[in-house]
């Protein structure tokens, strides 16, 4: 027995682990085909649209035929997950702060080319190699701390889910949207509506909530993707905050 017969089949697939074929001659067909046929059927028509048949129908062959390089549908979602993320960018700073920052804005950059990307089941810790090159960059800015490995771990997987869910969310308040009404424009409208509708006996601080200018700023002509960078700033600047509190217990 070898070393990779410990490795499961779809580790191999996602690593780039070449296997022979099962019929013993060249295939025609390979794991990285499918996965960029998969990816671009993904980023034209969204997650939704990739079927194993209408995969294996761009690239001429049949739906079963699939099955010779990819285990079942999930696992394909799985490697495109992998290939669709990307290397990761190269981080240089001494202060773990504005690495851990600058490490969840890019991969929200990722995600915003790709919101199908939050959209994709999650099944297990990250295990294709530009998952794993993404948390090596994340471990070598928490490298700069005293926190131990489960601190890390849990810092980058707190900051990732962070990033997905604030991506989701906006993918899905923009889908809600009337359209061509933007964010701010939104906002002024729902604060208006519920001021009418929240009274202040039954629900002393949100009816205060609603009754300041909180929903009237920024002005309606301010794009979109400024409140949205303002707003997910706030949100991991609290993460942050939190993680500086047990970094200064871990004593860096």
């Amino acid at each position: 027995m070898t070393s990779e017969d410990f490795i499961p089949a779809r580790l191999r697939r996602l690593w780039g682990r070449s296997e022979s074929s099962r019929l013993g001659r060249p295939a025609t067909l390979d794991v990285d085909r499918v996965v960029t046929a998969s990816v671009e059927i993904a980023d034209r028509d969204g997650l939704g649209g990739v079927t194993l048949p209408k995969v294996a129908k761009s690239l001429g062959f049949t739906g079963m035929s699939l099955y010779r390089y990819v285990g079942s549908k999930d696992e394909l979602l799985e490697l495109m997950a992998d290939a669709a993320l990307g290397a990761p960018p190269d981080i240089s700073t001494e202060d773990w702060r504005s690495g851990l920052r600058s490490w969840a804005f890019e991969q929200r950059a990722v995600f915003h080319r790709r919101p199908w990307l939050t959209r994709v089941p999650t099944s297990g810790p990250p295990s294709g190699p530009n998952q794993i090159a993404w948390m090596e960059v994340g471990l070598v800015v928490l490298s700069r701390t005293r926190l131990d490995w489960a601190h890390k771990v849990g810092v980058l997987t707190l900051i990732s889910g962070y990033v997905v869910q604030s991506v989701r969310q906006y993918s899905d308040l923009a889908e809600g949207r009337a359209e061509g009404q933007g964010q701010a424009d939104a906002e002024r409208d729902y604060g208006r509506a519920l001021v009418r509708l929240v009274e202040p006996e039954r629900f002393p601080e949100a009816a205060r909530l609603f009754s300041s200018t909180l929903f009237e700023a920024p002005p309606s002509d301010t794009p979109d993707a400024t409140i949205a960078d303002a707003d997910f700033a706030l949100g991991l600047d609290l993460i942050l905050d939190g993680v500086a509190v047990q970094v200064g217990r871990s004593g860096s």
